[in-house]
């Protein structure tokens, strides 16, 4: 899943490339080596909070790019498709490079596939990719709010699940929809009579868009040709009345016209004049006598008109609402009235809905809540089976599972939580508090191994969960993480040889004096056979590498690959 780590410019990491094999790979080297700067760099490539001390000296500002293989239907893609940033392209899988830069003056930037996103989206696909156990983690798998989920993807509950979401959004839906509806209604009976007035007074005054501007115009029009009529009859009797100049000029024209034919180059000019002259005021006396019948009104219509007026402004300032928009308004209080008196009828429709959604999602969250107790049993049982090789066998996991029809929810009705009892005869509680450091990481570890194929991130990395406990435990943890690889990718940082002999990459992590000793690097390097026999000779022996040493190493190599 994990194809490289590429760290520059951090702490003590000037350039760092490491590739990831499948299945588990160890990281081993002396206290001190750079381990905790390794996962440091990683868990802010994956959206951990950013530190301007991760910066190296001297430089302006840090980078860490982790590069991983993630199929299509992966939650990470999911989350990148929400986000726009899916790579269409690919069918299958796709490259997901997650970048990180971090500045010395503390700021950061996120990227994924060189495009800049938020934090946010960074830290959500990480952790879709990637699980830090340890110092670095944040505990999810001990957080009470991610319980219910592993519960259900350890049962395979998904589609049950997603079919209570459905219900649950289809119970709102209806609910919310019966609540407004009921509202409306209740708001609506508290004025019922004066909505049913204004609604008739409304519905008899027939207001009108746009009527007002209509009325006002046509109003304007009549007063102000009543003022002009007589100055247009006296223009029409000069153009076409009794003293019009076109008897007169039509005589003329035909007169020229028969002199013409004995001199047309004289006559022609002329008579072309007096005849537009003609048409100019025929034209003249079409228009006056349009404008005089414009101007000639009937005086009631006038009456009626400003009668109107006086109606739909006086409604205007009654409703306090413009004119043009009484229209609305009447629709409105119709509608009112229509709910008013129909309303009843569909409340009751939407109430039977509605109990019918509740019944339909109580009915499934029910069911749901049956298959979380018996696969609550399947799981305390597969926990507590690896309990007794982690030198855990006087304690006892459960799975606590809380039902509470009175507290509905879009999962169901169900409280999950993992409890465990450390000794016989002592109180069980939630795990986070009842745990030791050790025995929690011990717990965690046996939980990881019954959900590795469900619920569980692609990536596992175990920062020291082997400390503290030697020999036998340390033998059956080594066997428990590579069980786990065999699943997903694991990485671990462990100081247990028996945990290291069973890896399938082993990667040392050393710090180099550079500059005749003036300053370090960390850096990181794959062992091959018989350097990977040296190393687990030095994690058994210490500072002297005894000849037992080595044959303890080699024994322990023998027996992983058996």
């Amino acid at each position: 899943m994990l194809a490289r780590l590429s760290i520059r410019d951090i702490v003590l990491i000037e350039r760092l490339d490491i590739e990831f094999a499948s299945g588990l790979a160890v990281l081993t080297g002396e206290t001190g080596a750079g381990k905790s700067i390794l996962l440091d760099a990683f868990a802010l490539a994956l959206g951990g909070r950013g530190d301007a001390g991760l910066v190296r000296h001297g430089a302006e500002q840090g980078q860490v790019t982790a590069v991983f293989d993630v199929p299509k239907n992966h939650p990470a893609a999911k989350i990148l498709a929400e986000n726009g940033l899916d790579d269409t392209s690919v069918e299958e899988s796709c490259e997901m490079i997650l970048r990180r830069v971090q500045l010395a003056d503390g700021r950061t930037r996120a990227f994924i596939n060189d495009q800049s996103i938020s934090v946010q989206t960074l830290k959500a696909v990480g952790a879709a990719l990637v699980e830090i156990h340890g110092q670095h983690d944040e505990r999810a798998l001990v957080d009470a709010a991610t319980h219910r989920r592993l519960l259900d993807a350890f049962a395979g509950l998904e589609k049950d699940v997603a079919a209570v979401e459905s219900l649950w959004d289809a119970r709102r839906t209806a609910n919310t929809a019966l609540e407004e509806h009921r509202a409306a209604m209740e708001s609506a009976a508290r004025e019922a009579d004066y909505l049913r007035h204004a609604s008739d007074e409304l519905k008899q005054l027939a207001p009108k868009d746009g009527e007002e501007t209509a009325l006002a115009s046509r109003r304007t029009t009549m007063m102000q040709g009543e003022k002009i009529a007589s100055d247009l009859r006296e223009a029409q009797e000069a153009v076409g009345g009794n003293h019009s100049p076109v008897a007169t000029l039509s005589a003329a024209v035909r007169r020229l016209e028969r002199r013409g034919v004995n001199s047309p180059a004289l006559v022609e000019p002329a008579v072309k004049a007096i005849d537009a002259a003609i048409n100019a005021l025929e034209e003249a006396d079409q228009h006056l006598q349009a404008a005089l019948a414009a101007t000639d009104f009937d005086p009631a219509e006038l009456e009626r008109i400003e009668e109107r007026l006086f109606a739909l402004r006086a409604a205007s300032r009654k409703y306090s609402t413009p004119v043009d928009g009484l229209a609305a308004l009447a629709a409105k209080y119709a509608a009112d009235v229509v709910l008013i008196d129909a309303g009843a009828s569909r409340l009751k429709k939407l109430e039977q809905a509605a109990i019918e959604a509740d019944g339909r999602y109580a009915a499934a969250a029910k069911k749901l809540s049956l298959a979380r107790q018996k696969s609550a049993e399947k799981l305390n049982k597969a926990v507590n089976a690896e309990l007794a090789p982690l030198k855990l066998e006087r304690a006892k996991f459960m799975t606590q599972v809380e039902t509470d029809e009175a507290a509905p929810g879009p999962q169901g009705f169900d409280r999950v939580e993992f409890w465990v009892q450390t000794n016989p005869g002592t109180k069980p509680g939630p795990l986070m508090k009842v745990a030791s450091g050790g025995e929690l990481s011990r717990f965690l570890l046996a939980l990881k191994v019954v959900l590795s194929d469900r619920g569980s991130a692609p990536t596992l990395v175990f920062d020291e969960i082997d400390t503290g406990v030697g020999g036998a435990v340390a033998d059956a943890i080594g066997g428990r993480l590579a069980r786990l690889a065999g699943k997903v990718q694991v990485m671990a940082v462990t100081h247990a040889p028996q945990v290291a002999a069973r890896a399938d990459q082993h990667l040392l992590i050393s710090k180099d004096a550079l500059d005749k000793g003036k300053r370090v690097a960390t850096r990181v390097n794959a062992l091959a056979a018989d350097h990977r026999r040296e190393e687990i000779a030095r994690m058994l022996a210490g500072a002297e590498i005894t000849a037992e040493a080595r044959a303890a190493a080699e024994r322990l190599l023998k027996a992983a690959t058996a």
